[in-house]
């Protein structure tokens, strides 16, 4: 029978979980109440934790009446595009700083580390100033390239972190059996670390998805705005479309829970692998 003090642990336990769950997933439900709330119960009915009638008319108008298919399109193209091109660059970096020692990689390690340092903000004109020329702004292109520079870094050092946890005799020992490095590194290295590579894909492609001041600052037309960007379309002058706005919202999470759904059994490994390994 258990004790009356660790009984009484484990209820608090329990609920101080149950809690931070309620409050992590409460705006989520609000977001859900606001875009089925009819526009005439939003500000009529006061505060209700259900709304007394539902309506899918925000939705219709969203789907069928707004630019939100373009927008929708355009972040997954950035999202996927920038999180496949950085998870490959960061395998192949964190492998090399991984296993190999060779001048300069401690100014190299320095030098990634440092793009980490500075604010976003003060990045932009620079950005800005080095694309335009090459006719990179107002593109998906140029958006995506400016993702990929400054998610690389970080992903590379998460990878390493997995690359450090796998015993180098595993690709000695199929060195010596005649396979070349490339033919180990991709046969036997990288299906050890699909954990690590699930969670670089989810890191970056959850980055680019939500990443709203590169997207506003170098997009100024609507064929290349993303999601983030579209948002604001709905707020006008006077006045701000709350169920329209909340109804977009619901249907952005949609590739994001999808995302996740099938690689979250090796998310979970990878972000606790690179924490305990090496």
């Amino acid at each position: 029978m258990m004790r009356p003090k660790r009984l009484g642990f484990t209820i608090l336990h329990r609920a101080a979980i149950l809690a931070y769950i309620a409050f992590a997933l409460f705006p989520l439900f609000w977001l859900l109440k606001v875009s089925i709330t009819p526009n005439d119960l939003l500000y009529g009915e006061g505060v209700r934790m259900w709304p007394s009638r539902s309506t899918f008319d925000h939705y219709v108008f969203v789907l069928e009446h707004s630019d939100f298919p373009l927008f929708f399109r355009n972040s997954l193209i950035v999202s996927l595009s920038t999180a496949f091109i950085v998870t490959a660059l960061a395998s192949i970096a964190g492998y090399a700083l991984s296993r190999f020692a060779f001048r300069g990689k401690f100014w190299i390690v320095g030098l990634m580390l440092l793009t980490q340092m500075f604010p976003l903000v003060m990045l932009i004109a620079p950005i800005f100033k080095i694309l335009s020329p090459l006719g990179l702004t107002n593109s998906l292109t140029g958006l995506i390239i400016v993702y990929v520079a400054f998610n690389v870094p970080f992903a590379t050092f998460l990878m390493q972190s997995f690359f450090d946890g796998i015993p180098k005799d595993l690709e000695e020992a199929a060195m010596i059996d005649g396979a070349t490095r490339f033919k180990a590194f991709r046969q036997i290295i990288l299906p050890l670390t699909l954990p690590g590579i699930a969670a670089t894909l989810g890191f970056v492609f959850t980055a680019a998805w939500s990443e709203l001041l590169f997207a506003l600052m170098l997009i100024s037309g609507v064929d290349a705005s993303t999601f983030p960007v579209g948002l604001l379309s709905f707020v006008s002058k006077f006045s701000v479309d709350f169920g329209q706005m909340m109804a977009a919202g619901v249907l952005a999470l949609i590739p994001a829970c999808l995302f996740f759904f099938f690689i979250q059994r090796y998310l979970v490994q990878g972000l606790t692998a690179g924490a305990v390994k090496g």
